[in-house]
């Protein structure tokens, strides 16, 4: 139908099927036989013979006319609105704990703009519990936390390991500690508990904070060994130290973008086993 609209609007225009042919690049015969067609579909005569070869519009050609100038105006704002759409960039929202921010997102990152030029990736830092809880509630695309939380409709891979050390100033009795909700405070609950230590608390819900206080020669912490600067003493604690991140993503995951950036997230850490 859309094409018989075009070629009655270049018939309309010239007043001859021979001149709208040449301007469509058809034949004559080919103008008039679209010109029946939509004659008969809409059941009514649009021209009439105006001398050999000029054609007289009749009262509904002009009506059709009239209202085929706004549906071609409508059409060219639809068409510039789906290129519009297919233009815009795709958003990727990810949220990640605070010591893989810091010393392991940003690899991946300039991994993941090389590979998808066309998506802008939004950057968001909390603890592990408010990771997972952005990402079951759509505020995020992917999450990575260092804590084993399980929960359903959440795909859990293990993707990177961390040790953690004692770093500061050793012999002090202050102990900067996360908040309950971080991932490594489970760590130091158990050093303590395991060394009978009843500590003095200063509370810092921020990793890179703590590490600033420990280099101005406040206190002890619980680290990540990526996080001991050259400013600062450390102690390693063993195996038992050691952890994981995770990659979460939702398993109803239907975009298909985000499909292909998740497989790119999973590849990079395998690559790197």
């Amino acid at each position: 139908m859309f094409k018989l609209l075009i070629t009655f609007k270049k018939a309309y225009e010239t007043r001859n099927f021979s001149k709208a042919a040449e301007i469509l690049f058809i034949s004559q015969p080919a103008v008039s036989n679209q010109i029946k067609q939509l004659e008969e579909e809409l059941d009514c005569v649009l021209f009439r013979r105006k001398g050999k070869q000029e054609m007289a519009p009749t009262e509904s050609a002009d009506i059709l006319y009239q209202r085929l100038l706004d549906l071609t105006d409508d059409w060219q704002e639809t068409v510039k609105l789906v290129k519009t759409t297919e233009e815009a960039k795709k958003v990727c929202k990810i949220s990640a704990s605070n010591t893989f921010s810091i010393y392991y997102l940003p690899d991946l990152i300039k991994e993941l703009m090389n590979q998808f030029p066309n998506v802008i990736f939004e950057l968001d830092m909390k603890n592990s519990e408010e990771v997972l809880e952005s990402l079951e509630k759509h505020q995020v695309d992917f999450g990575f936390i260092e804590k084993p939380i399980v929960t359903e409709g959440v795909t859990r891979t293990r993707i990177e390991k961390d040790e953690l050390v004692i770093a500061g100033d050793l012999s002090s009795d202050l102990w900067l500690s996360r908040e309950a909700t971080s991932g490594v405070f489970h760590y130091m609950e158990n050093y303590l508990s395991a060394e009978n230590i009843k500590p003095e608390r200063f509370y810092v819900k921020n990793n890179e904070m703590i590490v600033k206080l420990l280099e101005s020669g406040i206190g002890k912490s619980l680290i990540s060994k990526r996080a001991v600067t050259d400013k600062l003493s450390f102690e390693t604690l063993g195996k038992g130290y050691f952890r994981y991140f995770y990659f979460l993503k939702k398993n109803d995951m239907a975009d298909v973008e985000l499909k292909k950036i998740a497989k790119a997230i999973e590849l990079f850490y395998e690559n790197k086993q």
